[in-house]
């Protein structure tokens, strides 16, 4: 999000204060505007990228963490590989 622009110097305070209301009103607008298919597929990828990581894992057990994450990456690694293989057998 940006921040609001500074007020020039030489508006008085109620130009100021209609300044503010409008940048508040555009800052709506844009919100209500903005597609959400971005905030759901930036959402998913975080999902993901959690998932993959492994931060379900107990954070006070390392060795659970990166098991969880080399056995998550190595499935997935799994799954590519194994896609590939059909796909090429299919053609």
């Amino acid at each position: 999000m940006t921040t609001p622009a500074r007020t020039p110097p030489g508006l008085s305070s109620a130009d100021a204060e209609r300044r503010r209301e409008a940048d508040d009103i555009l800052r709506r607008v844009r919100e209500e505007t903005d597609p959400q298919t971005g905030t759901i597929a930036h959402a998913a990828a975080r999902g993901v990228g959690r998932h993959f990581w492994g931060s379900d894992a107990d954070p006070q057990d390392r060795a659970a963490v990166w098991g969880t994450r080399v056995g998550r990456l190595g499935g997935l690694a799994a799954f590519l590989v194994l896609a590939v293989l059909l796909v090429l057998q299919m053609s």
